[in-house]
Formats: C-alpha cells, structure tokens, sequence
C-alpha cells in the first residue's frame, strides 16, 4: 500500500508537470531553472521560486532528492537560471545542513506557502552564479 507522502508526491507532480508547469514557462517574469536531464542529456526547464541574494539564488525543493530536478543536478551540478527575464550560468549545490523550514521564511512569500503546503520532503539548494 503507498504511504501518503507516495501519494501526494504522485499527485502534486502529475498536476505540476501536465498543468502548472506548461503555463508558469510562458510566464516572462516567472523564475525558471534549466538543469540536463540524466538520461536523455537535453536540457530541462522547470519552474521554481527563490530569491537571489549576491551572487547566489536560493530555494527549496518540495521534495527533496525524489524532484525531477534535484535528481538532474545530482547528475550534472552545472544549471542555468532565469532571473527577471535573463539567464545566468551557475553551479547547484543541495544543502543538507541547511534548515529548509527556516530558509522558506527568507524567500518570496507565495511560493514558499505553497512548498510547506504540498512538500514532504524539503531540501535547501543554493546556486553559486558565474560572474
């Protein structure tokens, strides 16, 4: 029998990858990581919330190492970011000492809501961005 965190997962990314994502792509100032997939090696575009802080972009993945995405960088830390419009190369890191809990409170207000509402298995990831 699946756990509940088997069926939530299953759920809220069904709805993200066939509903959410697809529209919040075309959105011009929505926030976007681009990571290579692990098997197929083409790039893959996800949309996510965070907040730049320097030259870093932190956020926090609803579901830790099961993500898509997290999966991708575990791969192949290299990633790009949209930010307002542009993209910037960087570096992915999972910060697993990080309290994901706590970082949510530092990052945009909506998004955050929304990771602590469907997430099981938070996870800290911040990006080193190339000058």
């Amino acid at each position: 029998m699946a756990s509940r965190k088997d069926v939530q997962h299953r759920v809220v990314t069904t709805l993200q990858r066939r509903i959410g994502n697809p529209l919040l792509r075309r959105l011009p100032a929505q926030q976007l990581l681009e990571t290579t997939g692990r098997v197929s090696g083409e790039p893959r575009i996800t949309p996510i919330g965070g907040r730049r802080k320097g030259d870093q972009f932190w956020l926090v993945s609803e579901f830790g190492e099961r993500s898509q995405y997290v999966r991708n960088i575990l791969a192949d830390n290299r990633v790009r970011v949209r930010l307002g419009g542009h993209w910037h190369s960087g570096t992915a890191h999972l910060v697993r000492d990080d309290d994901p809990v706590a970082r949510l409170r530092t990052l945009p207000r909506a998004n955050s809501a929304a990771v602590r509402a469907v997430g099981t298995d938070l996870l800290t990831i911040r990006i080193d961005l190339a000058r």
